[in-house]
């Protein structure tokens, strides 16, 4: 069993744990965050944690039933009903549904919670997997649009109130 639980102060060492311990893998479809990233964790953890106070973007940790960190689903640039949906499932969580429920349980928060009306989300055309989270939880494919530039695609989701 998995929670998704809001960012915290109290996340930041095992977050930390899991950026590091999942480096080399995310590298694999997305641009790496790069050693200054890491370096200043510390910082940018609050920095995070800013931003979501001030509503501009909600964080959240996926957690195994031991509590460790496995994976990572985000709204960020919220705006006007709308944000950008991101996430990042630590390599030896993938392949067991583990995104695909994420992704369903934050599309309800997002309208639920948040009074968000619409979601997108960007991926690369070479993350089939991604893909098929996304169209699993009702997002369609609306336009090509780069990824860290490679061929990608972005989808939107509606939301409505009680889905």
């Amino acid at each position: 069993m998995t929670t998704l639980e809001r960012l915290s102060p109290h996340h930041a060492r095992a977050l930390l744990a899991f950026e590091r311990e999942n480096r080399e893998y995310f590298a694999r479809f997305v641009s790496d965050r790069g050693d200054a990233y890491f370096a200043e964790f510390a910082d940018r953890h609050r920095a995070l944690l800013a931003e979501q106070e001030a509503g501009l973007c909600h964080f959240h940790l996926l957690l195994d039933d031991r509590g460790e960190v496995i994976g990572r689903v985000n709204l960020v640039d919220v705006r006007a009903g709308d944000a950008e949906l991101g996430y990042r499932i630590g390599e030896r969580a993938t392949g067991r549904g583990v995104a695909t429920a994420a992704v369903g349980e934050i599309c309800g928060r997002a309208a639920e919670e948040y009074g968000l009306t619409t979601l997108t989300a960007l991926v690369a055309l070479d993350n089939p997997a991604s893909r098929a989270v996304l169209l699993r939880n009702g997002f369609a494919a609306v336009e090509d649009a780069p990824v860290a530039g490679r061929p990608g695609m972005r989808y939107r989701r509606p939301l409505a109130a009680g889905r």
